[in-house]
């Protein structure tokens, strides 16, 4: 079943409520919040690499204010354990069962702060519950509550200490950006009210998980025309055989590729994606995904400069390509 036009228009009424929403306590970065709202009802992750006090704990907070979800924040950091992140089973001796306590992953907004200063053991711990919304322990498999995503953050500057995401978990997150500092006007305002120490507890919820998940299920049914499919294909096959990169773009690329198109279509009002869609998500759906060869990236190639090249030399298709 595809979305109607009317459908779509209620999409995107309701997708820019939750935008200002948020906005009203992460100010003047409207386009991020876009961007992982499209995360969110896409069922996707975010990693954001940002400098500290950009407000990326902000955003996670305001997030599940405004749908009324439940929030969790994971500190990364050396000594983390896996357990630290899933829950353990424990052994009760009152009535000689194990049972089985919930970690922090068990919410519908995880912000995992510093990903990359805990060790891939632990960071392995995230790779299940991130791609299939389960944890196993002990051979039992626990189903996480839809909505769920996964906001992981890391500091571009301190790199002491730290161990670089393996591309198996780049590829699990949908999106990757940065907050950045506000412009000056935020800026005002934001030390106007310096006394508020966390604006997200003053945001009144616009809606429910429930309606989310049912967001998600809608934007899921948003018209994608095989040219744009084939467009999106040619994309991704073309990153592969770019010689400045080892590895392009995986089919799991394209697929969040999809996905994510059809909620940035429905966000805007339409019931159909459009080649543009894919060209302004590529940037954060894709460029994380690349790994780029050692000698090319010595003389000073940059995967954002090869996704610029390959966006050109595929020429997109012009039919009409709406439902």
């Amino acid at each position: 079943m595809t979305m109607t036009a009317e459908q779509a228009t209620w999409f995107a009424g309701t997708f820019d409520k939750l935008v200002e929403n948020v906005g009203e306590a992460v100010l003047g970065k409207t386009y991020v919040v876009r961007l992982v709202l499209t995360a969110l009802l896409t069922e996707g992750h975010v990693l954001l690499e940002d400098a500290p006090g950009t407000g990326k704990t902000m955003l996670a907070r305001s997030l599940a204010a405004t749908v009324r979800g439940s929030h969790s924040r994971i500190q990364f950091t050396p000594d983390l354990l896996p357990s630290d992140v899933t829950g353990v089973t424990i052994y009760d001796q009152k009535t000689q069962n194990f049972e089985y306590h919930r970690g922090p992953v068990f919410a519908n907004i995880v912000l995992a702060d510093e990903i990359n200063r805990a060790s891939p053991k632990t960071q392995s711990a995230l790779l299940e519950v991130m791609e299939e919304s389960r944890v196993t322990v002990d051979g039992v498999s626990y189903t996480n509550e839809r909505p769920f995503m996964v906001i992981a953050t890391q500091n571009p500057i301190e790199q002491a200490g730290t161990y670089r995401l393996p591309e198996a978990q780049l590829d699990r997150f949908l999106i990757k950006t940065e907050i950045g500092y506000p412009d000056h006007a935020s800026t005002v305002k934001l030390l106007g009210g310096a006394a508020t120490r966390d604006r997200s507890l003053a945001l009144t919820p616009i809606i429910t998980t429930s309606a989310v998940v049912e967001m998600a299920d809608l934007a899921a049914d948003t018209h994608v025309d095989p040219a744009v499919l084939d467009y999106i294909s040619r994309l991704t096959e073309q990153t592969r055989s770019a010689p400045e990169t080892r590895l392009g773009v995986s089919v799991r690329g394209a697929l969040a590729m999809v996905r994510a198109a059809k909620v940035w279509a429905a966000g805007q009002g339409r019931h159909y994606v459009l080649p543009d869609d894919v060209k302004e998500l590529a940037p954060f759906v894709w460029t994380h995904r690349f790994v780029m060869d050692p000698e090319a990236e010595f003389a000073g190639a940059t995967a954002e400069a090869v996704l610029r090249r390959v966006l050109d030399d595929v020429p997109a298709p012009q039919q009409r390509l709406s439902a």
